[in-house]
């Protein structure tokens, strides 16, 4: 197990089967990442932060969905839509 931060640390998947205890009350304070064959497999983290980074996710997916909303109204003109009452004629 190393730390590379304040808040994150790195840990051997054969340290992760050992030690699965401590290393989920190190994750409830910061990141875990953990390797396999020294390379990043997995990250485990507190469901608190899981759940931040889900709403900052879904905040910047509204802002760009808007954008684009916004940007295809003001490109549109009054003739690119169909009326409602024709359309379920």
């Amino acid at each position: 197990m190393q730390t590379i931060k304040e808040n994150t640390t790195l840990v051997g998947v054969s340290e992760l089967r050992k030690g699965i205890d401590n290393i989920l009350k190190i994750a409830q304070k910061g990141v875990v990442i953990i390797e396999k064959r020294h390379k990043p497999a997995a990250v485990l983290m507190s469901n608190d932060e899981y759940e931040h980074i889900q709403d900052i996710l879904e905040t910047a997916e509204d802002i760009v969905l808007g954008f684009i909303a916004h940007k295809r109204f003001t490109g549109t003109k009054e003739s690119d839509y169909i009326d409602i009452e024709k359309l379920l004629k």
